[in-house]
């Protein structure tokens, strides 16, 4: 499929904020390794148990799932996304878990969710922020479905406030993301009901989790 995108941009064929056709599914893929480090920090803070109930937004390319799954041997699994490629790819990469019914991957978008309220004890959303059509609003949908005790994690891999390379600054500017600094993220997660919220990052690097819970 590589040879296919020559001399074209996979990310621009597929579009990030809602992957398309089969240049995003390409860039989904490319994404689940690319993205594995960071993922792997967060999964560390997040601190999945054997019975949690996890929800992954904007579950992409399905690899944050697959290795949540391994946390959460007894537990239930859900992923939202709102791209349909994001939702037959995240089904393919975890098909053993979704047949037996440990895990469910469902389209919606997070300003919507389908699901009742406090139904999940964690929550994380990896890559995906940037693209959220109104943050505020939709961090209120997202402390409606965590459950009382609950731990949310928003994941990225540069924030608002680092010093970015000028590849990084294109890149927010060319595809509008949502780049929030550390004190915006807590004043977001303030706003929206979230309590004992906390901002990590990890030194020489640009990640960010910005922590709240119910």
């Amino acid at each position: 499929m590589a040879n296919r995108f020559e001399g074209q941009s996979v990310t621009e064929l597929g579009d990030p904020s809602c992957p398309k056709g089969d240049a995003g599914e390409e860039m989904l893929r490319r994404m689940n390794d690319s993205h594995y480090p960071v993922t792997g920090w967060a999964l560390d803070i997040l601190d999945v148990r054997p019975e949690s109930r996890v929800l992954d937004i904007g579950c992409g390319g399905g690899r944050t799932l697959m290795r949540m799954a391994e946390k959460a041997a007894e537990g239930k699994l859900t992923g939202v996304d709102y791209s349909d490629v994001s939702v037959a790819l995240s089904r393919e990469m975890n098909s053993e878990a979704v047949s037996s019914g440990r895990m469910e991957i469902v389209k919606a978008s997070v300003s919507s969710l389908p699901f009742g309220d406090n139904s999940f004890d964690r929550i994380i959303t990896v890559e995906s922020f940037y693209f959220w059509s109104d943050p505020q609003n939709d961090l209120k949908e997202v402390f409606r479905v965590l459950d009382k005790g609950g731990r949310f994690l928003i994941t990225a891999d540069i924030h608002g406030g680092a010093e970015l390379s000028t590849e990084e600054k294109a890149s927010v500017e060319k595809y509008h993301l949502f780049n929030p600094t550390p004190g915006q993220f807590r004043e977001l997660l303030t706003n929206a009901g979230f309590i004992d919220v906390q901002i990590h990052t990890k030194e020489n690097t640009h990640w960010i989790c910005a922590e709240g819970r119910k």
